[in-house]
């Protein structure tokens, strides 16, 4: 599965600045005020991967009930990306700091 090519695919385009984040070490433009899992989704074919083994999650709800679109600042803070607004100079994480030195 390629991560770079997006989910999903805007019907109307967004208006508003243009903003960047980090995640995963990458560069990722956004249009302030979307959630952070439209601005990733568009540009990645999943979030993350599950903790419990290695498969693709992307989102479940896509409204705050469930856990499945969970990134991590690189602080160490949860995010629900669906329902958490992207801002400028964002540095996140697919898995939480630490996570691939125990999966070694």
């Amino acid at each position: 599965m390629d991560d770079h090519a997006g989910q999903f695919v805007r019907a109307v385009s967004r208006q508003g600045p243009r903003i960047t984040l980090q995640f995963d070490g990458e560069a990722v433009e956004a249009s302030e005020g979307e959630s952070l899992l439209a601005a990733l989704l568009t540009q990645r074919s999943f979030l993350r991967r599950t903790e419990f083994g290695s498969e693709p999650r992307a989102g479940f709800c896509l409204m705050g009930g469930c856990q499945d679109c969970w990134v991590w600042s690189d602080t160490g803070g949860r995010l629900r990306a669906c329902t958490t607004n992207v801002a400028a100079g964002m540095v996140l994480r697919s898995q939480p700091p630490g996570l691939d030195a125990l999966r070694g």
